[in-house]
């Protein structure tokens, strides 16, 4: 076998279907040969939020007819392949059931290995097949389970340096959306309304600054804007546009100065530690809103860290970030077998602490 590897990669830990395949020949760029994705939204619009049961259904019927659009896409079949990736965890445990259920078979019908993927690590690598970043670099992965900073020294050497001990950000995006009416999901949607809005007229609490560390909290905030629109209710009759838009902006400001304070400290510990050429990288749902995107970056530049961020194709949850966290997984020898399980909690840094609560997106790790 040559150097040159080429890897499937599934995902279905949530809401979205996907398969792709990459490339990476050691000494140049991955290639992203086909990533295919099928999105839940209007499965789910009804209800508010994902339903597991709907979710781990849907993903039975469309994972297979992605691997069949994916390989098309790239101009591949089977035998073309290396091994199969697979989110293995964690996640809405129907879904990642699918999905792993679904690489077992093809790896026993083709003789290909089997790789099982922790779809944080997807999106914590991210940044080595879109930028090349060396280790060591700082990771925030923040999205609609997940918030945590981690330092990334290897394909499997993860330390948490801080997280959330409630709401993920992206939950909270999604909790604030179906407050004030607003369709889901919900980052789109407040970032969208907060355009028009005024982020200075609701004085909403920034949770955790007043204490040292890298820790967060936006369970409170939302009920801080849930109070804020009941009163605007009881005093109105109503809510008004304008009101809607105003809630919006200052909401996003709160969460955007929370995560770039936090990110000064995580920067400045990680910085401490690591100390030539620092890179502060972002990854996940959330990082595709541009005001907390563009908060971030001005907080990397003040601290003199390079800054990355994927492609918004790359920020959601997709299985191009699977597909290269199993060819670097593969080239550091790693391989499963069939015993591979399903898991819905699968901490990154295993001498940490557990992370308190239970994201509706997937568990805290």
């Amino acid at each position: 076998m040559s150097d040159t590897l080429t890897i499937l990669g599934l995902e279905s830990s949530c809401d979205d279907t996907a398969a792709a395949i990459v490339r990476h020949t050691p000494g140049k760029p991955p290639e992203i040969l086909s990533s295919v994705v099928a999105g839940q939204t209007e499965l789910h619009a009804a209800f508010g939020g994902v339903v597991p049961e709907i979710a781990a259904r849907a993903h039975t019927e469309k994972l297979d007819v992605c691997v069949e659009e994916a390989l098309g896409e790239a101009g591949l079949g089977l035998a073309a392949l290396d091994a199969i990736a697979v989110t293995a965890g964690p996640g809405l445990i129907g879904g990642v059931l699918a999905g792993v259920m679904l690489a077992k078979g093809l790896a026993a019908g083709t003789g290909l290995p089997l790789i099982g993927v922790n779809h944080l690590a997807g999106h914590a690598l991210t940044p080595r097949l879109t930028d090349g970043a060396a280790y060591p670099y700082l990771m925030l992965l923040v999205s609609g389970g997940h918030c945590q900073f981690l330092l990334v020294e290897g394909e499997e050497d993860f330390t948490r340096l801080g997280g959330t001990i409630d709401d993920a950000p992206g939950e909270a995006f999604d909790k604030t959306a179906k407050l004030l009416g607003l369709p889901q999901p919900g980052g789109p949607s407040v970032e969208a309304e907060a355009k028009t809005g005024n982020p200075a007229r609701f004085k909403l609490p920034r949770p955790l600054l007043d204490r040292p560390g890298c820790d967060m909290s936006f369970s409170g905030l939302k009920t801080a804007l849930l109070r804020e629109r009941d009163k605007l209710v009881q005093r109105d009759g109503g809510l008004h546009l304008q009101d809607r838009a105003d809630l919006c902006a200052s909401f996003q400001a709160a969460v955007s100065e929370v995560l770039a304070e936090k990110s000064r400290r995580a920067l400045e510990d990680y910085i401490g530690r690591c100390p030539a050429h620092p890179v502060f990288a972002v990854a996940g749902g959330v990082s595709a809103n541009m005001t907390i995107r563009a908060a971030l970056e001005t907080v990397a530049a003040q601290s003199g860290a390079q800054f990355l961020a994927p492609p918004l194709r790359l920020c959601t949850d997709n299985a191009a970030m699977i597909a290269w966290a199993g060819i670097e997984r593969f080239r550091a020898g790693r391989r499963d077998d069939m015993t591979l399980a399903a898991r819905p909690r699968w901490p990154l840094d295993r001498t940490a602490p557990a992370m308190l609560g239970s994201g509706k997106k997937g568990a805290k790790a």
